[in-house]
């Protein structure tokens, strides 16, 4: 988890969301490509797992522009002591945290606020050939979703995601742990 410093005023307030000189003292030198920008209308709009194969796997850096967000982040790197596992965050405007997630990592969210906007850059431009994901809720991942027990609006391509037993995972542990410590920049 990242964190850049607010500095305000009367007017409001100033921040710097991306260093590439800070990022890399902490993220290492990861070049973005591609930015992207997602908009959904309702509150409960779930969307993932996704992520890229190689040769274009894509490292995410994901933030929330308006409104709120849980963000999940699950280990898909064959060989990792936590294959399988997820971490997850609250993402809001308000907050102005980011999550930075690796290659090797498949990405999801469902918006906790009407109206909210995620901006995440990537590390590698979409490639359709090598677009995949994984069911939202897959009871090997087992992701506790905020939902209060309401189903969520998903897509038809995110309502046919297959389950991780099914997936032959071509990401190998690099040593490097899951972990959600929180990083100033």
């Amino acid at each position: 988890m990242l964190t850049t410093p607010r500095h305000g005023d009367q007017r409001g307030w100033f921040s710097e969301t991306f260093r590439m000189d800070r990022f890399v003292n902490h993220i290492g030198n990861n070049l973005f490509r591609q930015d992207n920008q997602s908009f959904s209308r309702d509150t409960g709009t779930l969307r993932g797992l996704h992520f890229q194969m190689p040769p274009h796997p894509q490292a995410k850096l994901v933030r929330c522009l308006s409104g709120a967000l849980f963000d999940v982040a699950v280990d898909i790197r064959s060989g990792s002591p936590t294959y399988g596992h997820w971490i997850g965050m609250e993402l809001s405007a308000e907050n102005g945290k980011q999550l930075y997630i690796p290659a090797g990592f498949a990405h999801g969210f469902v918006t906790l606020q009407p109206d909210t906007m995620i901006f995440y850059k990537v590390s590698d431009y979409y490639a359709p050939d090598c677009d995949r994901g994984l069911a939202w809720n897959d009871p090997a991942i087992a992701i506790d979703w905020p939902l209060q027990d309401k189903k969520p609006i998903l897509s038809a391509k995110d309502e046919k995601q297959p389950y991780l037993k099914d997936f032959q995972s071509p990401f190998a542990y690099d040593g490097r742990p899951m972990s959600l410590t929180e990083v100033m920049l």
